[in-house]
């Protein structure tokens, strides 16, 4: 069932940005009197799974849900229509019209792309607010797992600067800045420590795949239990302090959590403090099973709550930071003691990652991300992409020169074999990384 789940998230969010991608080139199209002769969801090799026609276009769904397209009459795509191409152009071929008009045509996805990110981005902080602990709150630091402290990061540390900038919040991003930073500032036993975040550090944590390996530090105080647990069981009460676990002395949750951790599936000793009074809670634990325990780290919360109005700037500034991050993680991708290209994820990586209930922040939230990263993809200038076609447009703006259809045609090709090239690495390495589960 999860599985289930994960998977129609992640088709019906590609089904949402393929068709208004698809659509900003579609509208401007019709605009200018182009006939769009396709507008097609997922790719319709051999066969369709559903088509009809309206007009001079036919819509329809294809079965490999790989992208989507519109088929633009006049323009040398990944169709490779030479027939139509040889006869004179028409009127409301693509060819025939002015080319900051087909520029228009040609942006008109990625615009839609990045659009669809803001507005998105925008109305999650409308409807949820901003929500982060603000740095200077965590007097106890910050909490590491082994891989973390591989960084050079340790316990305790309360986290300064990242490259020189000031780290005010502590949120999901600061995870991607650790990693994306070169170096970091660290208030460490009252003084300012500056190491290199180091990058064999950086590979141990990709591989891992654990996820967080940083966390705020918490006191060993119990803020929140879970009804029917172990801890209900075994009389563990809101307010209890931990202060030991099979006689080793417990000071921070992280601590608790590590010890615990080590002996699921024993008969374990948890020594707790109730106003004063020390008592002791001797139980078994499954290994499957949790004590149902948790600190409380939502009184160091604050929530940054926004208008309509001022979501708007907030939500731009959302957008291009999503994409700054995406574009910077080549940076791990292409260092070669990281070896990042080892974790490219492809869809079946990427259906992983989504969540196991149906969470519609998570969802929307993974949805501004993708568009904003689709709007990046297809803006290179790779032939064959719609940056490709961008290219060869500027090149016929700047230089008068329109470019022969011979040499478009070839770099069509060209571009295809790059695409594809990249698509079955970025496969295999998801098969492999399955494959790797197993032996």
């Amino acid at each position: 069932m999860e599985l289930f789940i994960q998977i129609s998230q992640f088709v019906l969010a590609i089904s949402i940005l393929v068709i208004l991608h698809e659509f900003g080139h579609f509208l401007p199209a019709r605009w200018f009197g182009i006939k769009v002769e396709k507008f097609f969801l997922f790719f319709d090799v051999k066969f369709a799974l559903f088509k009809k026609k309206i007009g001079d276009t036919v819509y329809g769904v294809g079965w490999l849900p790989l992208g989507g397209y519109v088929k633009i009459a006049g323009m040398i795509d990944e169709s490779m229509d030479r027939e139509q191409m040889e006869k004179p152009a028409e009127p409301w071929e693509f060819r025939s019209k002015p080319t900051w008009q087909r520029l228009i045509v040609m942006v008109g996805g990625v615009t839609v792309n990045v659009l669809l990110a803001w507005i998105i981005f925008s109305t999650l902080l409308v409807v949820n607010g901003d929500v982060y602990i603000p740095a200077d709150r965590l007097k106890y630091g910050v909490e590491v797992t082994k891989e973390g402290e591989a960084l050079g990061i340790k316990d305790g540390d309360q986290i300064l600067a990242i490259d020189g900038n000031k780290v005010q919040k502590f949120d999901k991003d600061i995870l991607f800045d650790v990693l994306l930073g070169d170096e970091m500032t660290v208030l460490r036993d009252g003084q300012d420590v500056t190491f290199p975040i180091s990058d064999q550090g950086k590979k141990i944590i990709l591989e891992s795949k654990k996820g967080a390996f940083l966390s705020p530090r918490g006191t060993n105080v119990i803020g929140k239990i879970e009804p029917n647990s172990l801890a209900v069981q075994n009389d563990i009460q809101i307010g209890d302090r931990i202060v030991g676990f099979n006689g080793a002395p417990v000071t921070y949750w992280g601590q608790f959590e590590e010890l615990l951790t080590d002996a699921k599936g024993k008969d374990i000793s948890i020594t707790l403090d109730r106003n004063g009074t020390t008592s002791t809670k001797n139980f078994f634990i499954k290994k499957d099973q949790t004590v149902g325990v948790y600190t409380d780290i939502d009184e160091l919360m604050v929530k940054d709550e926004f208008s309509i109005l001022s979501s708007i700037p907030a939500g731009w500034n959302n957008t291009i930071s999503s994409l700054t991050k995406q574009v910077r993680q080549f940076k791990l991708i292409f260092n070669k003691e990281v070896q990042g290209y080892k974790q490219v994820k492809g869809p079946i990586g990427i259906v992983e990652m989504m969540s196991p209930t149906w969470d519609w922040v998570k969802f929307w939230s993974f949805t501004a991300m993708f568009s904003v990263w689709l709007a990046f993809v297809n803006i290179l200038p790779i032939p064959a992409l719609d940056g490709g076609h961008v290219m060869f447009l500027l090149y016929e703006m700047i230089s008068g020169k329109k470019p022969s259809e011979k040499t478009l045609e070839r770099g069509q090709i060209i571009g295809f074999i790059i695409v594809m090239g990249l698509m079955l690495v970025i496969f295999g390495n998801d098969i492999w990384n399955v494959i790797k589960r197993f032996l």
